[in-house]
């Protein structure tokens, strides 16, 4: 079964993508949970983190890499990026994915 995330890829479906390549993808939230939230994922399906190969960790890399790039498109200094892993930790969508989110002060824990 297709996520969400894999028929924006597809584009099946819009969304605001500000970064592509041939590896990863980036698009805002549609229910951001700050000024700037953007979604980083892989073009490869991968469910979660529990799910990546070790062959996965040039591609993880590469995702913050592009979180960093599109953290500094974004004008922010201070920022998180958040991965949850499985549905007890918050994830919604199984296709692993990193939240950038900045443009507010952020608490501590998180949730």
């Amino acid at each position: 079964m297709s996520t969400i995330f894999q028929k924006i890829i597809d584009r099946q479906i819009p969304a605001t993508i500000v970064y592509e390549d041939e590896k990863a993808l980036a698009f805002r939230d549609i229910s951001p949970q700050a000024p700037t939230h953007i979604l980083v994922i892989p073009k490869k399906p991968i469910p979660g983190v529990s799910a990546m190969l070790a062959e996965d960790k040039e591609l993880i890399g590469h995702l913050f890499f592009v979180a960093k790039l599109l953290a500094a498109q974004e004008n922010l200094t201070d920022f998180r990026l958040v991965t949850n892993n499985g549905a007890g930790a918050g994830q919604s969508v199984f296709h692993l994915h990193i939240h950038l989110l900045g443009g507010r002060v952020m608490g501590w824990p998180p949730g």
